[in-house]
C-alpha cells in the first residue's frame, strides 16, 4: 500500500498555483525527468524558466553558485532589482556575502547546541500529544503538526509565548501568500503591488519587523540577551553590523520557514502513518529505525518544492543551452522521487540508508541552516507520538496548501485508538 498516488495526467501547468491542490504532480515531474530533464516553460506572468528534475543535475548545479546564483531571487515570480534589494535574505546571496551573514548565526543551529534542546522538545511533545490525543478525531495538522515547530520557534528567538500564534499566523501569510486559508492578499488572485518592497510580498512583512523591532527595544531595555536574535545583531569579525532591512527579513525568515517547513514534515509523517500501517510497529520496535526515519519522512514531505536559481552565463546542458540571466528552478520535489537515486520512492521507507533527498539543499552554500533542528523535532515528535498509538487512520480527505512553491499538507482528519 502506498501513502499517497499522484493524478496529473503527466502534462501539468507548473506555473499555476491550482495544480499543487491536488499535491505535487509527480506523473508530470517523471516525464521530464525521462524526455526532458532541463525543460523550458514559457509563463504569462513574467519570464520563463528552465525546470531541472533530475536528482544528479540539481545536485551539481547546486554545486556552482557561482554559475547558478540566488542573487536575483529564490521564487518563480520576477521582481526588479529594487525590489530584490528590499525583500532579500541571506538566502538570496551568493558567497562570500551569505557566508559573511550565515557564519553569524550558523553556531546558534548547529548540531551540539540543538542536541541541548532535545529535553524540551520531549516535553513539548508530551503536553502537545496528550492534548490532542484526548479526541479520538482531529486535524492533526493543526493539533499536532503545528504546534510543535510553533512552540520551539519561541524558545529559539526568545519571544513570549503568548505572542506565538500570532506570530505563526503572520508567518502562513507570508510563505504561504497564494492560499485564501492563510492570506487576505494572494500573491496571484489580486494586486499586492502596495507590498512589492515587504518581504514575500505582503503587508504580513511589515506587521512582523515592527514586531520585531519593538521586541529587541524590550531586550535591550531588560538585558535579555536570550534567543537568536542577539547573534544576528552582534557585529562580525569584520566589525560589520547588520542592516536594518537585513535584520527585518532575516526574522521574517526565521518565523516562516523555521515552522512552516517542519509542520508540514510531521504532518506528511502522520499521513504516512495513516496509509502504512507498518510504520507504527516499527516505530514503537524503535532501535535503529531512528537514526533514518526522521530523513526519510522529511524526504517523503519535501516542504520545500522548488528553489530558483539564475544563470550568470551561458551552460550547456542535456543538449540545451541556458543563456546568462535566465532563470532556472531546481525542483526538489522532483528529484526526492527520482527512480534512479530512490528505490520504490512513492513508498515511505524508515530504514532508508543512503537516504540522499534534497530537502534541505545539500550540495552547496545554501544547505539549510534549521536542518539539525527539524530532523530533532521529527523525530522525537514520532518517538512520543507512537508510544501512544494502537492504530491511527484518515478520518477523511486531506488538503495541500494551494502553493507551487510551499509543499504542504494543510489540513489532515485523523481517527486514533489509543495504546
Amino acid at each position: 500500500m502506498t501513502v499517497w498516488t499522484p493524478t496529473d495526467d503527466g502534462f501539468a501547468d507548473l506555473t499555476s498555483h491550482d495544480t499543487f491542490v491536488h499535491g505535487v504532480p509527480h506523473n508530470t515531474f517523471a516525464r521530464l525527468r525521462r524526455d526532458d530533464p532541463v525543460h523550458w516553460t514559457d509563463w504569462d506572468q513574467g519570464q520563463g524558466f528552465w525546470s531541472i528534475t533530475r536528482h544528479a543535475d540539481i545536485i551539481e548545479m547546486n554545486r556552482q553558485p557561482d554559475v547558478f546564483s540566488s542573487a536575483r531571487g529564490i521564487r518563480m515570480e520576477d521582481q526588479t532589482y529594487e525590489e530584490y534589494l528590499a525583500r532579500r535574505t541571506f538566502q538570496e546571496t551568493d558567497p562570500p556575502e551569505h557566508m559573511q551573514t550565515r557564519i553569524k548565526v550558523a553556531r546558534a543551529f548547529s548540531k551540539p547546541v540543538i542536541a541541548e534542546y532535545e529535553q524540551d522538545i520531549r516535553a513539548l511533545c508530551d503536553e502537545i500529544l496528550d492534548q490532542a490525543l484526548e479526541a479520538r478525531e482531529f486535524d492533526a495538522t493543526k493539533a499536532i503538526a503545528r504546534q510543535l515547530p510553533m512552540r520551539m520557534l519561541g524558545r529559539i528567538l526568545g519571544t513570549p509565548e503568548a505572542d506565538l500564534p500570532w506570530l505563526v499566523e503572520k508567518g502562513d501569510a507570508l510563505i504561504a501568500n497564494t492560499d485564501p486559508d492563510f492570506t487576505d492578499h494572494v500573491l496571484d488572485k489580486m494586486d499586492t503591488d502596495a507590498f512589492r518592497m515587504m518581504p514575500f510580498n505582503s503587508p504580513a512583512g511589515a506587521e512582523l519587523y515592527q514586531y520585531a523591532k519593538e521586541l529587541m527595544e524590550h531586550k535591550a531595555r531588560s538585558g535579555d540577551t536570550n534567543g537568536i536574535l542577539n547573534l544576528i545583531l552582534n557585529p562580525g569579525r569584520d566589525g560589520g553590523v547588520i542592516s536594518e532591512t537585513e535584520f527585518r527579513n532575516f526574522f521574517c525568515l526565521l518565523v516562516a520557514a523555521g515552522n512552516d517547513t517542519t509542520r508540514y514534515s510531521i504532518a506528511a509523517g502522520i499521513q504516512a502513518m495513516c496509509h502504512q500501517p507498518e510504520l507504527l510497529g516499527q516505530m514503537q520496535a524503535g532501535g535503529a529505525v531512528w537514526e533514518t526515519a526522521a530523513d526519510e519522512i522529511i524526504r517523503w514531505a519535501t516542504p520545500a518544492i522548488y528553489f530558483r536559481r539564475t544563470a550568470t552565463r551561458d551552460v550547456e546542458m542535456h543538449g540545451k543551452t541556458i543563456r546568462a540571466g535566465d532563470k532556472v528552478l531546481y525542483w526538489f520535489a522532483s528529484a526526492n522521487r527520482d527512480e534512479a537515486v530512490f528505490d520504490d520512492p512513492f513508498r515511505v521507507d524508515l530504514t532508508r540508508s543512503p537516504n540522499k533527498h534534497l530537502s534541505f539543499g545539500q550540495g552547496g552554500p545554501h544547505i539549510c541552516l534549521g536542518m539539525w533542528l527539524a530532523r530533532l523535532e521529527v523525530r522525537v515528535l514520532f518517538e512520543e507520538l507512537s508510544k501512544r498509538l494502537a492504530a491511527i487512520e484518515p478520518a477523511g480527505p486531506h488538503q495541500f496548501l494551494r502553493s507551487n512553491f510551499v509543499g504542504g499538507i494543510k489540513a489532515l482528519p485523523v481517527r486514533v485508538t489509543p495504546a
